[in-house]
């Protein structure tokens, strides 16, 4: 064997041992976005019954689900960043079947978190802003009656000093 031989096997064996480490990366990143995602969805769902009850979403909620939000963001980001270099040590060799299913895997789980992300998070805003405007509704209701109530009493003579006195 020739040491160009040699420098070729020892070149071939580093790019698998980093193909093999970006593997366990992604798998990782997969697993802990799997979680997340999970997490997030019964986070979704809580938020829906209690908005079908007519509960407002309290504000906590709402920083739980920003914080989760920008968790899966930096997860995806770092899954997408491993896909590349994994596409980049893939190149840099001789592309197997093997390789490129692989990979391709990798990439389809990629697209399917983001996915399951967005639909998701766009749930999730829908929620929001439907209850918001059941708050906006609710409180429009409750003011309206106080100005009905004022005007009645006012119009049936006992005066505005009257009104002003009474308990809410």
């Amino acid at each position: 064997m020739s040491s160009s031989d040699d420098a070729a096997a020892a070149a071939l064996e580093l790019q698998e041992s980093g193909w093999e480490e970006l593997r366990r990366e992604a798998r990782k990143l997969e697993g802990d976005l799997d979680v997340k995602l999970s997490s997030y969805a019964r986070l979704a769902a809580r938020s829906s019954s209690s908005s079908a009850s007519g509960a407002a979403s309290p504000t906590a909620d709402r920083s739980s689900w920003k914080s989760m939000e920008f968790e899966i963001q930096s997860l995806l980001g770092k899954l997408q960043d491993v896909n590349d270099a994994m596409s980049r040590c893939a190149a840099s060799t001789a592309p197997t079947t093997s390789v490129s299913q692989k990979l391709a895997r990798h990439r389809d789980i990629l697209h399917e978190f983001t996915q399951e992300f967005r639909r998701t998070r766009g749930n999730l805003s829908s929620m929001r802003e439907h209850a918001d405007l059941l708050s906006s509704v609710r409180e429009d209701i409750t003011e309206s009656k106080r100005w009905h109530v004022a005007k009645s009493a006012f119009t049936q003579g006992e005066g505005f000093h009257s009104w002003q006195h009474q308990p809410d």
